[in-house]
Parts: structure tokens; C-alpha cells; sequence
């Protein structure tokens, strides 16, 4: 026998295109299990020996032939082993043991058990098969070795989803020929019978080689020899078996179609390898599309959210005061609509924004990509101070609105006490100029001219008794003035008039004094009883027209304590009236004793008292004017004090509601906190709970809308302070919008760590040691660590950044990640990403950019042409509008940059 080494000593071994075992190791167990055991007591199927018999030797031959050589009869050319050995070295790459040179039974016998050891020591479990069957021409024996070979050098390898070499090779067949009608792969045996299976599998992936469909089922012979010439020819895939042993067989032999299949198979493994690439490109684009619609989404809901805003607190900083009560509070009932209607959507609006950019921060970590960074004006921090903004000039609003409703009523009030006391001292003026313009001292007698001089002193006396009013009205219109009164131009006028009057009766009344006191030496002394009663009427007259002035004086309170101050005093007024009668019937009896002195010395009087015009008649008529005025007033301060006392019911009834919902918003915000912070079972079990609470703060909703009925009725009742609580309805609203947006927001970190944890491959082990950890060293519950806290949890989870130079630098590169913007806290969100970057794997830029290389044939550039025919046809023109132009040396005309894209995806430059 001739050295097979020496006779091919020009033929370099190595690793074929054909094989996979390069390397070796592994059980057979996996595969051989899914096979029967060669039977040395039983005989092949006759149909089955023949297509072994062609499928195995071509099988052989397609080997060998790089050797240059082959077989003809496969139970004769491998008795003496040196060609078994010589295939073995060209499937696996690898050199045997040197073989024997002797033609003698023995040497057969040897060289046949260096090729079986060499078979076992890649650890396949050889049954019933011995190198004697061999070198006897044992054909089933051979046969039986021959497919041991196969299937550990061409099938043993093949594994799509992790599963067993054969069902992998099934499932490849079933995925590659899913979508062509008339197959239906299920076993490697009479699913091939009509040929159709072989000429899909060809022109799944050379469509220009096969016209599938022209092919007919019922024609299986001609569709057989289509695909074993298509791939003999084109595919470098020799025939293995013939069309008519296949269709004429009831059930074709099973190792023969897999032996042909995986020559197939390996046929097209660059083609598998572009298709693994081109899945990686999908995905990882996938993730960036999702990514860019959410960030649209986020421009535009923000965008439109800030539109508001702006809108909004132009309206809200509106200043310009209204002229009358009634239209100030049609402002302030839209301002209540704004809160009640307007607002709420917006406050959800803003919540779901936050929520929306921390998901989408949250899955561009999770896929490997740099954060979201929204366009100038839209960011978070925008809306939030547009928002701050907006609150404040929404403050700010409602409490001008009330401050301009007090002035406003305060300028009624003081408008009607105004119009009321010019009043009374334009009917006292009336005839007075008149009166002091007469000239009837002229020809009056001595004692006319004495009552004259009585008459004009007790005018004077009455006119500055009246000097009061007068400056009262002055004041009261310049308050008006200062108030910015509406209708400040009459009251001006009216007072101006009124003050030029008074001016005029002064000048007047000094030129009568002087006339009168220039003939007063011809006048005799006046009657002293008339006088008297003129001195003493006219202040008392004075004093009923102040009371009754004061008894129909307008009145506004806010408290029981003021109504009730206005009842004690007019209490007291009326404690004054007794002293008050004894001082009217005084003064009558000085009217009756100056009459009965007259009558006793038979002298004419001339009827009325010539020093007064304040008769008896007078003072008793203004006296029963007052005595009516009393019971009035006191049915118009008891309405009010029953107005007040409703007004403190409502403060009452309000603060009763406001100090149970106040404590409770700020217990569920610290039970909201807690089950954030507490590890109660898993994620689900936290986010359930959380849910649970907002349904129940749900459920409460309607407290809160009575509490703003009932805000509503002390507002209507124009009630400015509550006594009875701290809490305002003002407190109340943030305090319920707070608790809305804490329960969402923390529901939503749950979500995205939930989405981390499933997203990263983290256990539920893992999550809660790494909530134990954070929760240990976050002493006061506040939800983030400072830097020595963090520190501390490092170590404690085995981080080596004690403090010297190696462990400062770690711990600084660490805390870049984790809190890139500076802000001295690391939040759990922040925490866990860390954790799962640290503990898991993921998509990174070089991955992409070695799956575009293969698609692209191991070029540095991709045409349009090899994205569209490998991609699906979104997802290539997102790569194909998005790719720069290749600027290399080895440029084509449409070059694309794919690596520059690929970086780009993962923020490492730009595009």
C-alpha cells in the first residue's frame, strides 16, 4: 500500500469550505440520540442502500477532490483506510497519525483504527461500527461510519435557535421556504419527494437560477433534476441522489436528504451570515425610528403645551381694573371656569410630558444611545419655569381680582356716603345766600335789629356746627379721587360747587355781621328766653339730623365681630336717648315760659322766634323721626349679623372639609414615598399597589370638588379670611395636583425599571439587592444618594473606590455616568441603569458597523442597491436618507458611509 501523505505530498491540508470541524470536542449525544444505532444483525432497506450508497460517496468525492482523488465503490476504497484517513484530514483540517505502509490485513486493520480513534477523540460515541467490518467490506458497517462523519464534520454544527443539529437544519428549511406555496417541509423525507422543496431552497437565494414558477407538483422528476442540476452547476453542490430512486421510493431515506440538504446549508452560510446582519440593522434601527417618533411626539406636545402657557399668562397678567362691582366679578367667575375647566387638561398634559420624556430617556439608554436632548426652549426645565410662570401670574390674578372687588365695593360705599351728605347740606344751604343778602335791617326797629343780631349770631353758631359736613364731603371725595373712583369728575364738580358755596356763605354771613354790629348801639336787648332757646335748639337740631344721618348710614362688614362692634354701639346711641328727651323738653319749656312771660306783660310777640328757624314743631318732628330710624337700624343690623353668622356656617363648614383633606393629600404623598422606597414583593407587586393608590386618590376626587363648591359660596359671599384653618383653596389645588403628578410620576419609574429590569435581563434577585443596597444607604428616604452615600453602596457592592488615587479615579468616572449634569444626587433610576450597563450586554456601535460590512461584502462602503435588497424597504431608505456619501480612496459612484452612521446611532460623532 502506497504512503497516501507521500503519494499527495504536493497538497496542502487544511481547513475545507465543506467542513466544520476545524477544532473538535463536544458530544454526539445531542444528535446521535436522534438517530437509530447501526444493527449489525439487520439489513439496510435495499432503496435506502442505494441512495446512501450515491448521497454518501458523492458526498465523499466532493472532499476528497481537493485532495485530488476519489472513490468508486465506498465499501471497497476504504478497506485499506489510507483514503479514510485522508478524508478525515480534509473535513476536519487537522493531520492524523502517519499510516502504515504494508498491504497486509493487519496494516488495513491499523490504519482503519487510527481513522476510528481519530473519530472518537472528537467525542463521537462509535456504535457497533470496528475497523475488521471495515476492512471486510462490511457495507452497511461503512455505510453506518461514512454518516457518523457526516454528521458530526457537516450537521453536528448546524443550530438556529439553539436547538439539536437536526431540528436546526429543519427549522433553516421550514424558515426558508415558508412563504413558497406547494411546500410544506416537515421530516427530510417524503416532504421532498416532489422536488419543489430543493428548487425553493435554490431560489430563496439565487431567484435568477430557478423559474419556480413554472414548476408543477404533479411533474417531480423534472422539478428534481431542476435543482440537482441547477446546483451541480451553479453551486458546486454535486448530484447526490437520482430523481427517479426518489420519487419511486414510498419513503425516501432520511440521512440521504439530510446529507444533500446540508451541502445546501453550506452553500448558502455567507448567505445566512448576511441575513443574521441585516436582522442585527433592523432591529437596532427599529429602536432608532421608535426613538425619533418619540421624540416628534415630545416637540410637538411640548410646543404646544408652552403655546398655551404663552397665551395664557398675558390674560392672566391683565391688570386693567373694571368701572363697576358687577363687571370685576364676571372676571373673577372666568377666572373660576380657567381653574375649574381649562387648567385641569392642561396639568395632565404636562404630567404625561415629564412621563413621555423619562420613558424615552429611559429606552435610549436601555438601546446604548446617547440621551434626548429637546430643541432649544422645549426642555423640560422650559416647561416647568413656563409653568412656575404661569402659577405665579395665576396668584398674583386672583388675588388683584379680590383686592379690586374690596376697593370697588369700599368706592360704592363711599360714593353713596358721599351723595348722601352732600345731600343733606345742599338742603341745608338752600336759601341761605339769600337770607344773608337781605337788607331788612335797614328799616327795621331796635328790637328787630337786636333779634337780628341774635338771629345772625345763632346762624353763625349753626354754620359752623355745619363746618364738620363740609369737610367730611371734601374728604370723602378725595378719597374717591385717590380710589381712582370711575365717576370722580360729578363727584368733583359736586364737591367743588358745594365748597365754593361754603365760601360765599362765609364771606356773606361776615359782611351781615357787619352790617348788623354797625347799628347795633341803636338796637335794645333782645328777648334773653328766645335767644336761649335759638342757642340750645339749634345744637340739639344739629344732633337729631347727625342721628339721623347715622341711623341711615350705608354699613360693610366681613366679620361677626364687626357686625356685632356696629350693635354695641348703636346700643349705646340708644342708651342716649333718654338724656336726649330730658334735653328737648327742656327746650320746649324755654318756648313756653318765654310765651307765658309775654302773655303775663301783654306783650305782642310776632309768632315765631325771631333768633331760629328750629320750631317746637321742628325739634318734635325730627325727635319722632329718630324714634322711627331706631327700630330700623336695628332690623338692618340684625339682617347683617344673620348675614354673618351664615358667612362663619360656610368658614366653618369649609374649614371642617379643608383640615380632613389637607393632612390626608400629605398622608398619601408620605405612603406614596414609602412603597416607592420598600421592597414588598416584585416590581409588579410595587406598580399594582401604586395603581391601587391612584384609583384610591381617584376615588377622593370627589371630596375635592366639594370642597371647591363650597369655596365657590364663601367667595360668592364675598369671605376674604378663614380663621378656622390654615389651609387655603389655593394650598389645597397644588397640594391635590402635586399628589396627581407624584402618584403617575413614581408609577412610571416602576414602569421603567420594569422596562430596565426585563429590557437588561436583570433578576428579580438582582432588582431587590439593588433596591436593598440604594435603600440602606438612603438614610433620610429621600429617593436619591449624595456622593458618600453612593460611595458607600459601591463598596458595600464591591467596587473598589476606597479613597486613594486608583479609587478616586474610578469613583469619578462612575459618577460622571450617573449624574452627568453635576447635581450632587444619584437617583435610583440613575443607579439601576449603572447596575445593568455593568451587568449586561448590549448592541454597540461596532457590532453594527461589522453587520453592515458583511452585507456590504467586507467593503468600507454599502450601495443603496445592497440596502434595498437586503433590508425591508423602511427600514433601507432610513439608512439610505441618512448615510453620507463614502468619501474613501475606494469610492464608487453612490458609496455610502455606513460606519459614520453606525457611530452616529450611538452619539460617538456626528452625521
Amino acid at each position: 500500500m502506497v504512503d497516501y501523505h507521500a503519494a499527495n505530498q504536493s497538497y496542502q491540508y487544511g481547513p475545507s469550505s465543506g467542513g466544520n470541524g476545524a477544532g473538535g470536542g463536544g458530544s454526539m449525544g445531542d444528535y446521535m440520540a436522534q438517530e437509530d444505532d447501526w444493527d449489525r444483525d439487520l439489513l439496510l432497506d435495499p432503496a435506502w442502500e442505494k441512495q446512501q450508497r450515491k448521497t454518501f460517496t458523492a458526498w465523499c468525492n466532493s472532499h476528497l477532490r481537493k485532495a485530488g482523488t476519489q472513490i468508486e465503490n465506498i465499501d471497497e476504497d476504504f478497506r485499506d483506510g489510507l483514503k479514510l484517513m485522508l478524508l478525515l484530514e480534509v473535513i476536519s483540517g487537522e493531520r492524523l497519525p502517519k499510516p502504515e505502509r504494508g498491504k497486509m490485513r493487519v496494516h488495513k486493520i491499523n490504519n482503519v483504527n487510527k481513522a476510528l480513534d481519530f473519530i472518537a477523540s472528537k467525542g463521537v460515541k462509535l456504535v457497533s461500527i470496528g475497523a475488521e467490518e471495515i476492512v471486510d467490506g462490511n457495507a452497511k458497517m461503512t455505510l453506518g461510519m461514512i454518516w457518523t462523519i457526516i454528521l458530526r464534520f457537516a450537521i453536528q454544527d448546524i443550530s438556529v435557535e439553539e436547538t439539536s443539529a437536526k431540528e436546526g437544519l429543519l427549522l433553516w428549511c421550514q424558515r426558508k421556504t415558508a412563504p413558497y406555496k406547494n411546500v410544506n417541509v416537515q421530516n427530510f423525507h417524503i416532504s421532498w419527494k416532489d422536488g419543489l422543496a430543493f428548487n425553493a431552497l435554490i431560489h430563496r437565494h439565487r431567484p435568477e437560477l430557478i423559474e419556480y414558477d413554472k414548476l408543477r407538483k404533479d411533474d417531480p422528476v423534472t422539478n428534481l433534476n431542476n435543482a440537482f442540476e441547477v446546483a451541480e452547476k451553479y453551486l458546486d453542490i454535486p448530484k447526490m441522489l437520482d430523481a427517479e430512486d426518489i420519487v419511486n421510493t414510498a419513503r425516501p431515506d432520511e440521512k440521504a436528504i439530510m446529507t444533500y440538504v446540508s451541502s445546501f446549508y453550506h452553500a448558502f452560510s455567507g448567505a445566512q451570515k448576511a441575513e443574521t446582519a441585516a436582522n442585527r440593522i433592523c432591529k437596532v434601527l427599529a429602536v432608532n425610528q421608535e426613538n425619533e417618533h418619540l421624540m416628534e411626539d415630545y416637540e410637538r406636545l411640548a410646543s404646544d403645551l408652552l403655546e398655551w402657557i404663552r397665551r395664557t399668562i398675558p390674560w392672566l397678567e391683565d391688570r386693567v381694573p373694571q368701572k363697576t362691582i358687577q363687571e370685576m366679578q364676571q372676571k373673577l367667575e372666568d377666572f373660576r371656569d380657567y381653574r375649574r375647566v381649562h387648567k385641569p387638561p392642561k396639568v395632565q398634559e404636562k404630567c404625561q410630558l415629564e412621563i413621555n420624556f423619562n420613558t424615552l430617556q429611559t429606552k435610549l439608554r436601555l438601546s446604548n444611545r446617547p440621551a434626548f436632548m429637546p430643541s432649544e426652549g422645549r426642555m423640560v426645565s422650559d416647561i416647568n419655569n413656563g409653568w412656575q410662570h404661569l402659577e405665579q401670574a395665576e396668584k398674583g390674578y386672583e388675588e388683584w381680582l379680590l383686592n379690586e372687588i374690596r376697593r370697588l365695593e369700599r368706592l360704592d360705599h363711599l360714593a353713596e356716603k358721599f351723595r348722601q351728605k352732600a345731600s343733606i347740606h345742599e338742603a341745608w344751604t338752600d336759601g341761605k345766600e339769600a337770607m344773608l343778602k337781605h337788607r331788612d335791617y335797614e328799616t327795621a326797629t331796635l328790637s328787630d335789629i337786636k333779634a337780628l343780631i341774635r338771629k345772625h349770631e345763632a346762624f353763625e353758631s349753626d354754620l359752623a356746627a355745619h363746618q364738620d359736613r363740609v369737610e367730611q364731603i371734601a374728604a370723602i371725595a378725595q378719597e374717591l379721587n385717590e380710589l381712582d373712583y370711575y365717576d370722580s369728575h360729578n363727584v368733583n364738580t359736586r364737591c367743588q360747587k358745594i365748597c365754593d358755596q361754603w365760601d360765599d356763605l362765609g364771606s356773606l354771613t361776615h359782611s351781615r355781621r357787619e352790617a348788623l354790629e354797625k347799628t347795633e348801639k341803636q338796637l335794645e336787648t333782645i328777648d334773653q328766653l328766645h335767644l336761649e332757646y335759638a342757642k340750645r335748639a339749634a345744637p340739639f337740631n344739629n344732633w337729631m339730623e347727625s342721628a339721623m344721618e347715622d341711623l341711615q348710614d350705608m354699613f360693610i362688614v366681613h366679620t361677626i365681630e364687626e357686625i356685632e362692634g356696629l350693635i354695641s354701639a348703636h346700643d349705646q346711641f340708644k342708651s342716649t336717648l333718654p338724656d336726649a328727651d330730658k334735653e328737648r323738653e327742656a327746650i320746649l319749656a324755654i318756648h313756653k315760659e318765654a310765651q307765658r312771660i309775654a302773655e303775663s306783660n301783654h306783650i305782642k310777640l310776632s309768632g315765631s322766634n325771631p333768633y331760629t328757624t328750629v320750631t317746637p314743631q321742628i325739634i318734635n318732628s325730627k325727635w319722632e323721626k329718630v324714634q322711627q330710624l331706631v327700630p330700623k337700624r336695628d332690623h338692618a343690623l340684625l339682617e347683617e349679623q344673620t348675614k354673618q353668622q351664615s358667612n362663619e356656617h360656610l368658614r366653618r363648614q369649609f374649614a371642617s372639609q379643608a383640615n380632613i383633606m389637607g393632612p390626608w393629600i400629605q398622608t398619601k404623598m408620605e405612603e406614596i414615598g414609602r412603597i416607592s422606597i420598600e421592597m414588598n414583593g416584585t416590581l409588579e407587586d410595587q406598580l399594582n399597589h401604586l395603581k391601587q393608590y391612584e384609583r384610591s386618590i381617584v376615588d377622593y376626587k370627589p371630596n375635592q370638588d366639594l370642597l371647591e363648591q363650597q369655596h365657590q359660596l364663601i367667595q360668592e359671599a364675598l369671605i376674604f379670611d378663614n380663621k378656622h384653618t390654615n389651609y387655603t383653596m389655593e394650598h389645597l389645588r397644588v397640594g391635590w395636583e402635586q399628589l396627581l403628578t407624584t402618584i403617575a410620576r413614581t408609577i412610571n419609574e416602576v414602569e421603567n425599571q420594569i422596562l430596565t429590569r426585563d429590557a437588561k435581563g436583570i433578576s428579580q434577585e438582582q432588582m431587590q439587592e439593588f433596591r436593598a443596597s440604594f435603600n440602606h444607604f438612603d438614610k433620610d428616604h429621600g429617593g436619591a444618594l449624595g456622593p458618600e452615600e453612593f460611595k458607600a453602596c459601591l463598596i458595600s457592592l464591591g467596587y473598589d473606590v476606597e479613597n486613594d488615587r486608583q479609587g478616586d479615579a474610578e469613583f469619578n468616572r462612575i459618577m460622571s455616568v450617573v449624574d452627568p449634569n453635576h447635581s450632587g444626587l444619584v437617583t435610583f433610576q440613575a443607579f439601576i441603569d449603572f447596575m445593568s450597563r455593568e451587568t449586561t450586554d448590549t448592541d454597540t456601535a461596532d457590532q453594527v458597523i461589522a453587520s453592515f460590512k458583511v452585507l456590504a461584502g467586507d467593503k468600507n462602503f454599502i450601495t443603496a442597491e445592497e440596502l434595498r435588497r437586503e433590508l425591508p424597504p423602511d427600514q433601507a431608505e432610513y439608512c439610505i436618507a441618512r448615510m453620507a456619501p463614502y468619501q474613501g480612496p475606494d469610492a464608487v459612484p453612490g458609496a455610502l458611509d455606513y460606519k459614520s452612521f453606525s457611530t452616529a446611532l450611538y452619539g460617538e460623532s456626528d452625521l
